[in-house]
């Protein structure tokens, strides 16, 4: 028994047959495979026969395969956005205010721009001339839009809408290295002084409390991230063990819509440790349990009870630190003074675990300020001296005259 004629080969078509529809007007068609093992019937018009041929030719070369998500070729930039946001809070593996964030970079930055563009005319030059352009405004914003955009693209890719993805290929963005810069104790002096002088200056309202002054020692005392240290509660410390320590295994969010939560989660895994604290943070928090009970058992509530948000204690701290000549410094900042000096006194690795970082390589690249002066080696290159020459030829056996 003869076998049946072989499958025609994905992504290829069959003879194309032109039939002339009307006076000037000629239609080619043909039956593809495509790229998802369905046979379809494709069509074009020209004005000629052989114009209606290259048209469809043309159309077959462009092809893509038809999507059960209606991601296609002729989708656009704005639609794609739309439909990759709603596929990343379906997934729910990504933060929401990471989702948030990438929104506002597409309604803000990329969808002005490049909305309108259908799939089958992202170009790679195309992308980069935007990308570049957005150099100008702001390096942050350029790498974000790429970060989104390479992400969005790659989604089209998955679902056979573009065969590459164009983003892939375009500038590499070049930043700026900063030097990494912590406090000095002169800088801490600075910073107390600075924070007494807020907390007692007269100002229309309730009157400051000691909370700016408390979370940034503990700061100081843990290397924690801002939203850490106002997620902790009293169940994470242990003020009566032999070595008090601190368990760091949440931070704070800010959502609209749901308002400021305690997420049961730092930012990764290995950001939940637990610190030996040191005593001038065992003071601050004894203190502080002596006043401080909740509904939320937080170690830092607002006056309501409620979490602290993140925004609101950096909008604080900018206050503090105004016409103090430490501008500079961030919340941030003080997590560096903390790495730096662990690194100094101990090593990289272990300021990287006080941290809470998947490898001391990031601490090292990020957070250890490094020094003015090299560390003082003289009594060890004082080896390589030539001896005296009075005393005979030196070590490079030339004679000391």
């Amino acid at each position: 028994m003869g076998r049946g004629r072989p499958p025609t080969s994905l992504g290829t078509w069959g003879m194309i047959r032109t039939t002339r529809v009307r006076e000037g007007v000629y239609r080619a068609r043909t039956r593809i495979r495509d790229r998802d093992g369905v046979t379809r019937e494709v069509t074009a018009t020209g004005t000629t026969s052989a114009a209606a041929e290259r048209a469809l030719r043309e159309k077959l070369v462009d092809r893509t395969t038809p999507t059960q998500q209606a991601i296609t070729a002729d989708t656009t930039i704005a639609g794609l956005a739309g439909l990759w946001l709603a596929f990343l809070r379906d997934e729910g593996r990504i933060e929401a205010t990471t989702v948030t964030e990438y929104e506002r970079v597409l309604d803000k930055v990329v969808i002005p721009e490049l909305g309108g563009l259908r799939l089958r005319e992202v170009t790679t030059s195309r992308l980069d001339l935007f990308l570049v352009g957005l150099r100008g405004t702001s390096v942050s914003r350029q790498r974000k839009a790429k970060v989104v955009m390479g992400a969005m693209l790659g989604m089209a890719v998955r679902h056979d809408a573009l065969a590459v993805n164009p983003v892939q290929q375009t500038s590499r963005i070049h930043r700026e290295r900063f030097e990494t810069r912590s406090l000095t104790l002169e800088d801490l002096s600075t910073v107390r002084e600075a924070l007494r002088a807020w907390t007692a200056r007269q100002r229309p309202g309730p009157k400051a409390s000691r909370d700016m002054a408390d979370i940034i020692d503990l700061m100081l005392a843990t290397g924690a991230r801002i939203g850490e240290i106002l997620a902790v509660r009293w169940v994470d410390v242990a003020l009566d063990a032999t070595r008090p320590t601190l368990t760091i295994n949440g931070t704070i969010k800010t959502e609209p819509g749901r308002g400021t939560y305690r997420k049961p989660s730092p930012k990764s895994d290995a950001s939940v440790r637990t610190v030996v604290l040191p005593d001038f943070a065992i003071a601050v928090l004894r203190r502080r349990l002596a006043t401080a009970r909740n509904r939320d058992d937080a170690v830092f509530p607002t006056r309501n009870g409620t979490w602290q948000q993140v925004n609101n204690v950096e909008r604080r701290w900018r206050q503090v630190r105004k016409d103090t000549g430490l501008e500079w410094v961030t919340p941030h900042t003080f997590r560096k003074t903390v790495a730096t000096l662990i690194s100094e006194r101990v090593d990289a690795e272990t300021a990287s675990r006080q941290l809470g970082h998947s490898s001391p390589a990031i601490t090292r690249e990020f957070y250890i300020s490094k020094p003015t002066i090299a560390a003082d080696v003289a009594h060890v290159l004082d080896e390589l001296a030539a001896p005296d020459p009075a005393v005979g030829p030196n070590t490079w056996g030339i004679s000391g005259e």
